[in-house]
C-alpha cells in the first residue's frame, strides 16, 4: 500500500521538536573537502589560490592561475566510531566513495602588463561540503527505561484524544494527531497503543495521566544509528588581477542538503511484575535543501616571499524540508506481540535556516619555487544561526536554545608543500574549536594530512591522505524525557586523487 502523505497543520506548533539545535549546527557546518592538493594541505590556501578549491576559502585564487585549468576528484572515506555507552564500547567501521569536485577556471590575460587590470578569470566548480554518511551501534545496561520518553510526551493529553475510536485504523489516528496535534501527540498515541504507556483511569475519556507498564530495574539496551548523504554546493567565480600585486574574486554558491537518517532503539528485561519486556522503536528522517551564499575576497604580494589573503563569506539562506516515518513494537511475555507501524509519511512545513558568516584571514611564506608555508586563521560565530519560517511558525525557543548553548569557533590550518622537480611533497595540520559552549556536547576537532603530486606539464595527477578526530556526547531522544547518552569518537581517514589539466 502506498505511504500516506500528511501534512501536519501550519498552524500547530508541537511539531517543532521535529528539529532542534544540531540539525541547525548539522547544516551549517563544512568539512575540509575537495582537491588532492587542497586537502593534503589541510585546506590553508586562503593567500595561495591557483587551486579550484582554493575558491572555498578566498575566491581571488582563481585569478592566481597562470593558465585555464580543469580537475576531477574523488576519494574514498573510512569512518570509523567508538562508541562508549555504559562502559562498554563498540566499534564500527562504515566506508563510501565519493565524488568530491569538479570545475575549470578560463583565464582572459590579454592585458598588458602596465595597464591596471592585468588578468581575469572565470570559474565554475562543484564541491563536497560535507560528507554525511555515518554509523554506529551502543550496547549497555541501564536503570533508565525508554518508557520515560513516551511518559513525557503524554501527560496532560486527554486518553480520548490518542484513543482510537470504533473502526478507526493506526494510519488514521497517527494522521490526524499529526494533521492537528502534532509530534508529541504522536508520540503519546504510539506509546499508549503499543501497551508501553497506560492511562491511570482507563474508563475516563478524560484523563491525562498516565504510568508505565514496564517495571523498574535494570535494562539492556541497544541503539543503532545509519546516516547517507551528501551536502554540496555549485560555484560561479569571478575574478582580476590588479596592478600586479593585487588579486580580487568574487564567489556565487548554490548549496544543496541531502541528509537520510535512521535509528533504532532495542531495549528488553526480565524485571519482576513488567508487562512489557522488549521495546523496538525505530525512526527514519530525510531531509533536503536547498540554498544561496556569497563570498569575496583578496589577496596581496607584499614582497617575493609573502602573501597575504582575507575573505569573507555570507551566511548560507537555506530552505529546508524534513519528512519523518516511525514504528514501534513491543513484546511481552505474558501477552505477546504488539506492532504499531502506521502507513504515514509526516511532512513538516518547510522552514529557513541562517548559516552563521564566516571571516578568514591568510598569510603564506613563498621561498621561490621551492617551497611555502601556508596559515589560514577563520572564525564562525555559531550562536547566530537563525531558523525561521514563512508560514508564521514561532521558532524563538529553538533559537533561544542556539544563542544560548553555541559560540564563536576559531579554526587553525597549517599548510606546506615543497618541490623536487615534477614531484611535490605536502602537509598539513587542523585544529577547529568546540562550537558548543559546554565542549563535552562536541569537542574540539583536530587532523592532519599529507600528500604527493606529479606534474607531466600540461597534466598534473595529485594523491592525499588525511585524518580528522572528534568527540561528541550523542543523546539518543534530544530534548526529551529519556535523557540517556552515549560517548561517539569519531575518527575519519580520507584518501584522494585529482587529475588536473591546463588548457
Amino acid at each position: 500500500m502506498k505511504k500516506l502523505f500528511l501534512f501536519i497543520g501550519m498552524l500547530s506548533m508541537f511539531f517543532l521538536s521535529a528539529q532542534d539545535i544540531t540539525d541547525a549546527l548539522r547544516y551549517s557546518q563544512q568539512d575540509i573537502l575537495g582537491t588532492a592538493r587542497y586537502r593534503s594541505m589541510s585546506g590553508a590556501f586562503g593567500a595561495l589560490g591557483g587551486d579550484l578549491s582554493a575558491l572555498q576559502i578566498n575566491p581571488a585564487g582563481s585569478a592566481v592561475f597562470l593558465n585555464s585549468h580543469g580537475s576531477v576528484t574523488l576519494s574514498t572515506s573510512r569512518i570509523n566510531n567508538n562508541a562508549n555507552y555504559s562502559d562498554r564500547l563498540t566499534n564500527r567501521d562504515s566506508r563510501n566513495l565519493n565524488f568530491n569536485q569538479i570545475g575549470a577556471i578560463f583565464i582572459y590575460d590579454h592585458y598588458n602588463d602596465d595597464r591596471i587590470i592585468n588578468k581575469f578569470s572565470l570559474g565554475l566548480a562543484y564541491d563536497q561540503t560535507a560528507n554525511n554518511v555515518n554509523e554506529f551501534a551502543a550496547f549497555g545496561r541501564s536503570s533508565n527505561s525508554i518508557d520515560s520518553f513516551f511518559l513525557t510526551e503524554a501527560q496532560g493529553i486527554s486518553l480520548d484524544l490518542i484513543s482510537r475510536r470504533a473502526g478507526e485504523s493506526i494510519d488514521e489516528l497517527y494522521g490526524f494527531l499529526g494533521e492537528s496535534e502534532g509530534y508529541a501527540t504522536q508520540q503519546a498515541f504510539l506509546g499508549n497503543e503499543a501497551f508501553v504507556i497506560e492511562a491511570t483511569d482507563v474508563d475516563n475519556p478524560d484523563n491525562t495521566s498516565y504510568f508505565s507498564n514496564i517495571a523498574p530495574g535494570v535494562f539492556d539496551q541497544e541503539y543503532y544509528y545509519e546516516s547517507t548523504g551528501l551536502n554540496g554546493k555549485f560555484t560561479i567565480n569571478g575574478g582580476m588581477q590588479i596592478n600586479q600585486k593585487f588579486y580580487v574574486g568574487l564567489n556565487l554558491n548554490s548549496h544543496f542538503i541531502n541528509y537520510d537518517r535512521v535509528t533504532e532503539f532495542v531495549e528488553g528485561n526480565n524485571n519482576a511484575d513488567s508487562n512489557v519486556n522488549k521495546v523496538i522503536f525505530v525512526n527514519k528522517l530525510s531531509t533536503t535543501g536547498g540554498g544561496f551564499s556569497a563570498q569575496i575576497g583578496g589577496i596581496a604580494k607584499v614582497s617575493e616571499m609573502i602573501r597575504l589573503g582575507a575573505s569573507f563569506e555570507s551566511p548560507s539562506w537555506y530552505y529546508i524540508e524534513e519528512e519523518t516515518t516511525q514504528n514501534l513494537e513491543t513484546f511481552s511475555d505474558a501477552d505477546g506481540r504488539s506492532i504499531v507501524d502506521p502507513d504515514v509519511i509526516n511532512v513538516f512545513p518547510e522552514y529557513k535556516l541562517r548559516t552563521p558568516a564566516k571571516a578568514t584571514g591568510s598569510i603564506a611564506i613563498l621561498f621561490k619555487q621551492h617551497g611555502l608555508i601556508s596559515l589560514d586563521y577563520s572564525y564562525k560565530d555559531y550562536s547566530t544561526t537563525k531558523i525561521s519560517s514563512d508560514e508564521n511558525i514561532n521558532f524563538s525557543n529553538l533559537n533561544r536554545e542556539i544563542n544560548d548553548n553555541l559560540q564563536g569557533v576559531s579554526t587553525i590550518r597549517i599548510g606546506t608543500e615543497w618541490r623536487f622537480k615534477n614531484w611535490s611533497i605536502r602537509g598539513g595540520y587542523h585544529f577547529e574549536e568546540s562550537p558548543y559552549k559546554n565542549d563535552l556536547i562536541l569537542g574540539e576537532k583536530t587532523g592532519y594530512s599529507f600528500g604527493t603530486g606529479y606534474s607531466f606539464g600540461k597534466f598534473k595527477i595529485d594523491i592525499a591522505y588525511d585524518y580528522s578526530e572528534q568527540e561528541r556526547t550523542e543523546q539518543f531522544y534530544p530534548n526529551s524525557g529519556f535523557t540517556n547518552t552515549v560517548l561517539v569518537d569519531n575518527q575519519i581517514r580520507n584518501l584522494t586523487f585529482t587529475f588536473g589539466m591546463n588548457f
